[in-house]
């Protein structure tokens, strides 16, 4: 257990490390590289500087890679994409509000996500090593519903509610973009983010070059999505209708069938 606990610590602290980084430069792109994905900058936006709300997504996701670890003993994503980078910035925020100065500065949240990475990280594996085999099937039969009915239900709704109150526009792209995903990838987060980052936007800049970019880029990535998950397909059979042939051959092609 003590090797478990001094490999936890190095390895989470290196972990939270290359992730806080990597979250606080995208937000200095276009002038800076980052380490980072696409729904980390727009899960961390929407939660507007709020350490709870930064929190409480971040607990939203623990939970599920809790079970996954004491069931499966591997580590989920969302460790490094949505738990340390949220964690780290809310323990940023709880002292200074500012966003440039905490979840926008590589060198603080280095520092906080080093820390909160080790520690979560050699939570998850000890408590992992020292729950009975035969509890493990139980942790699991408990915690993955529940984080499932968090993930699936509780977080879009909260999430949608957040963007209707930031004003109509927001209200209108979050609500759009919301039933999107929930359609082709089955959870509306996604996409409610996503209509919070250009509702957003466009009530700061206005349509500009930027924002109409984003736009084209969130359209191309529903109907990629929505055609490599078939969805195209699946609409099409709903409605009674037949499936052109050229396109059964995309899908055949692309699925190497």
């Amino acid at each position: 257990m003590i090797i478990i606990i001094l490999k936890s610590l190095v390895i989470g602290g290196l972990l939270g490390f290359a992730a806080s980084v990597g979250a606080a430069r995208m937000f200095h792109t276009p002038k800076s590289q980052a380490l980072g994905a696409f729904r980390t900058f727009g899960e961390m936006n929407a939660c507007e500087g709020d350490p709870a709300a930064h929190f409480s997504f971040g607990l939203g996701f623990f939970f599920n890679a809790w079970a996954s670890t004491v069931g499966a003993g591997a580590f989920t994503q969302d460790v490094t994409h949505r738990i340390v980078p949220n964690w780290a910035t809310a323990a940023l925020l709880m002292k200074n509000k500012n966003v440039e100065e905490t979840m926008h500065n590589p060198k603080k949240m280095a520092i906080a996500g080093t820390v909160i990475g080790a520690l979560l990280v050699t939570f998850l594996n000890s408590t992992a090593a020292a729950i009975p085999e035969s509890l493990q099937v139980t942790a699991v039969a408990v915690l993955v519903p529940a984080a499932t009915i968090l993930i699936d239900t509780v977080m879009p709704v909260l999430f949608w509610l957040s963007a209707l109150d930031a004003g109509v526009r927001t209200g209108f792209w979050a609500t759009l973009f919301g039933g999107l995903s929930q359609m082709i990838m089955g959870n509306a987060v996604p996409g409610v983010v996503l209509g919070i980052l250009i509702g957003k936007g466009v009530d700061d800049t206005g349509w500009n070059r930027v924002t109409k970019s984003i736009l084209a880029a969130i359209i191309m990535l529903f109907i990629l999505s929505g055609f490599f998950r078939g969805f195209d397909l699946q609409l099409l059979e709903s409605f009674k209708l037949q499936v052109p042939k050229w396109l059964e051959n995309m899908h055949n092609i692309v699925n190497l069938k």
